[in-house]
């Protein structure tokens, strides 16, 4: 009979894949060991495979380059990075090394590119795109970026107000986007974005402030759509409306010459994952291009803003199993060393699905478990896989500890977590190890922050 944890594995998905493989029934990740990893640094840990950046911009920029030439497509392609990701110093400096530009959404995103520009990482033809809704100290430093002689920085213009805010900040000539309003999935408690202009009300707001403006020139025209880049009639409708108010204003304003599809795309969620990213890039030329030729109008540049596409596929994160309660003759639930709604909050919060396997024990039988987080909250816990209706692993022995790892867990858990600050229930927030390459293939692992301590917390409690 196949009754052990690899055989429930291979029956179910093509395994190996590109990313993971077992050896002697223990996990690895990219090539690394992971019970390696967990012998010298211990757990729960969580890491980061700085080499995964790179690739996945990479990917993108040879499928655009691919896509523009089967279509004789004239423009050019950008890829950005939307910092809000991720904006940890290892993460921007992995991927500027890849001749990227970034997106910012806040004040403080601006001190990021100033710090970062002292040290040559970004240049002066760097793309610094500048969304978001703008209050004063954004405005502010948009102002002082510009003023400092930075020509590619372009505030995305969100309301009617920000215009004549920004100009007051800066005697200088500069560049603006417009954001459009898009609509939202028809399962979205409201219609209309929040941020940007609404479809009907661009033209007439570059011809009233921008036209005659001398000091502004429109670049570009920023469309977003919230749930991210899809194969569905909700994303090409939406994108077919956006592409009519790109060539109905590129005749009205030769300066535009830039549609950026902001929007990302999604990442690896599932052993099962299928996404086919090469058609979805060469569809959107193909639709940008025909839209274009058919209206007489040169076809834009494009820019993308990938943030979890960049940097999500990067992380993990590796517990031990500590405990198994069993609650009730079905409902056993295996208690981990660490905390879901700290660690890992949007599992908790918009009941997001990560990659989980265990790191060891694959010759072993599995059972079905739930799994429960160390917070006396009866929110934390993991309790379902996308793919199957439970979640399945090798069986608990007390002697023989278990380890479990989630991955592509990279983008916006450290952040929303609060890295650094207070965790629920006063849960330290796990050691944090970045992982790379050297020149020979090797990997070097580096202790980017050791587990928070208590006096740490007392601290921010005023203790």
């Amino acid at each position: 009979m196949n009754t052990k944890y690899a055989d429930l594995i291979d029956q179910t998905f093509y395994f190996p894949q590109e990313e993971f493989k077992t050896e002697n029934n223990k996990l690895f990740w990219h090539g690394i060991n992971l019970m390696d990893l967990i012998e010298e640094y211990g757990s729960p840990i969580k890491f980061t495979y700085l080499p995964k950046i790179s690739e996945n911009i990479n990917r993108a920029k040879g499928w655009f380059e691919k896509s523009f030439e089967k279509h004789n497509y004239k423009g050019k392609y950008f890829y950005s990075y939307c910092t809000k990701s991720s904006h940890f110093k290892h993460v921007l400096n992995e991927a500027l090394n890849n001749d990227i530009h970034i997106e910012t959404s806040s004040a403080f995103d601006i001190d990021i590119v100033n710090s970062l520009k002292k040290e040559g990482k970004i240049k002066d033809n760097t793309f610094v795109i500048c969304n978001g809704f703008k209050r004063d100290q954004y405005i502010k430093n948009i102002g002082t970026l510009i003023e400092s002689g930075h020509k590619n920085c372009i505030p995305i213009i969100d309301n009617y107000e920000e215009l004549p805010l920004i100009q007051k900040e800066t005697k200088k000539k500069f560049k603006v986007g417009i954001r459009i309003a898009s609509e939202e999935e028809p399962k979205f408690e409201f219609y209309t974005s929040r941020l940007g202009i609404g479809y009907k009300n661009i033209v007439s707001f570059y011809e009233r402030e921008i036209a005659d403006n001398k000091q502004v020139d429109l670049k570009m025209l920023h469309f977003f759509i919230n749930t991210g880049i899809k194969d569905n009639a909700y994303y090409w409708n939406e994108l077919m409306k956006c592409l009519n108010v790109y060539i109905n204003l590129k005749k009205v304003c030769p300066t535009l010459d830039s549609l950026n599809i902001g929007g990302g795309f999604p990442i690896k969620n599932s052993l099962a994952f299928d996404y086919d990213y090469e058609y979805m890039i060469d569809e959107i030329t193909n639709q940008i291009k025909q839209a274009c030729d058919e209206a007489e109008v040169d076809v834009p540049n494009i820019f993308t803003e990938f943030g979890s596409f960049t940097v999500g596929e990067s992380g993990a994160a590796i517990y031990k199993v500590l405990y198994q309660k069993k609650q009730n003759d079905r409902e056993r639930w295996n208690m981990i060393n660490s905390s879901f709604i700290t660690t890992l909050p949007d599992s908790w919060a918009i009941n997001k699905r990560f990659i989980m396997l265990p790191i060891n024990k694959w010759n072993m039988k599995y059972e079905r478990v739930l799994l429960g987080g160390l917070t006396c909250d009866s929110d934390d816990y993991y309790n379902s896989e996308q793919h199957v209706n439970g979640i399945y692993l090798p069986v608990y022995e007390k002697e023989k500890p278990l380890y479990i790892g989630f991955f592509n867990t990279g983008a916006y858990q450290e952040t929303i977590g609060g890295f650094g600050g207070l965790q629920h229930c006063l849960i330290p927030t796990p050691k944090h190890l970045l992982i790379n390459k050297d020149e020979n293939g090797k990997f070097t692992i580096k202790v980017f922050k050791e587990q928070q301590k208590s006096s740490e917390l007392l601290s921010i409690l005023g203790y």
